[in-house]
């Protein structure tokens, strides 16, 4: 058959040509970054609708956090022929009841322990004065009175920004109160319902890789489970490491402040070392040098025992993330949604980890008959 576009064909060869004199490199270099790009705009999309979002996706994400800790004694109520329903109202009242006696234990201590907090800040201050007066400053009577009206005086200033922080603290209140009420009512609906709804969502995935995506969702949904099983254990010692050293040497307050350590422990890398260095800091104010030191040996000791030993042993093997990689998700947590999302980074990086290193995974193939 004749054929009846030359013209076409010139063309063509002519964009070929002109394509042949671009080097290779430089093609390959714009395809790369040019996906680049595309996923990094993808990317930046989805960040900037979950910053918009966060005050509804944080309590979804702590729900499941809370989901992957207390899934395990639904699933064993479930399997000693309990209905689904009662498991989830028992795990529920029963959690509600363990954090209820926590705060309150931590209440009651505090209030009991406060008397003599103020006995011995009142005398560290008294000691304070005298330093400045005998100490090498050598600051007389009317130096330190002047100190205290200037102090005075800013406080005087700024009570119109004080004020209006009272209200921005009452305005959060309210805020988080409402996502606690969220959180919850997503943590009864995951614990009573999780499978069913999980089924629901992979519905949308085509059903030729469902069977893939429904065993990654379930392996992510393990490691989460594991990571925040393992983070609680490692919580509770670090809490009772340090608030036992605390109670020997005689710090008040020592309960609270374990309290702190433990919730602080579920933020890595950092929490437990700005939990321990406030214990440390109210062991400086309320009983000296000398034991505020032993308080930092306590808490470095413990911090020490924790890198090396229980996150090994109870986080390695769940998470498999590069030490690096925790680092730069906390960073990028911490930056984009403050103490939330430094505490939901690293869990969710560990999930996504998990279900990719599943997806990815190669499958034997099926055996012939």
């Amino acid at each position: 058959m004749e054929d009846n576009d030359p013209g076409g064909r010139r063309h063509l060869r002519s964009a070929q040509d002109v394509l042949a004199t671009v080097p290779f490199g430089l093609r390959v270099a714009a395809a790369v970054f040019g996906r680049l790009l595309v996923v990094a705009g993808g990317l930046a999309l989805v960040g900037f609708v979950a910053v918009q979002l966060a005050s509804m996706l944080v309590p979804v994400a702590v729900a499941l956090l809370l989901a992957g800790l207390l899934a395990p004694a639904v699933s064993w109520l479930v399997r000693k022929r309990v209905p689904r329903a009662l498991a989830t109202a028992v795990v529920m009242i029963g959690g509600l009841a363990v954090v209820g006696g926590i705060v309150t234990f931590v209440v009651l201590t505090v209030t009991s322990g406060m008397p003599e907090l103020i006995d011995q800040v009142t005398h560290s201050v008294n000691d304070l004065r005298s330093w400045l007066r005998t100490g090498p400053l050598h600051l007389n009577q009317g130096q330190l009175d002047d100190l205290l009206n200037q102090l005075t005086s800013t406080l005087s200033s700024n009570q119109a920004s004080i004020a209006s922080g009272a209200v921005s603290t009452a305005i959060t209140v309210g805020e988080f109160l409402t996502e606690f009420l969220l959180m919850v009512f997503c943590l009864i609906f995951f614990l009573a319902q999780g499978p069913q709804i999980w089924a629901f969502l992979i519905r949308a995935v085509p059903g030729h890789i469902r069977h893939r995506v429904d065993d990654a969702g379930r392996i992510g949904f393990s490691t989460l489970a594991s990571y925040i099983r393992g983070t609680a254990a490692v919580a509770i010692i670090d809490a009772v490491g340090i608030g036992v050293g605390l109670l020997i040497i005689g710090v008040p307050l020592a309960a609270p402040l374990s309290t702190i350590v433990f919730l602080g422990a579920f933020i890595p890398v950092i929490g437990s070392v700005v939990a321990g260095a406030a214990a440390v800091l109210v062991a400086l104010v309320t009983n000296g040098l000398v034991p505020a030191i032993i308080a930092l040996a306590v808490v470095i000791g413990v911090t020490q025992l924790e890198s090396h030993l229980l996150q090994p042993v109870l986080l390695g093997r769940a998470i498999k993330l590069h030490p690096l990689a925790v680092v730069l998700a906390l960073s990028t947590g911490l930056v984009a949604a403050g103490v939330a999302g430094a505490l939901l980074a690293v869990p969710l990086l560990a999930v996504f980890s998990a279900a990719l290193r599943s997806l990815s995974a190669t499958k034997p193939p099926p055996a012939q008959p």
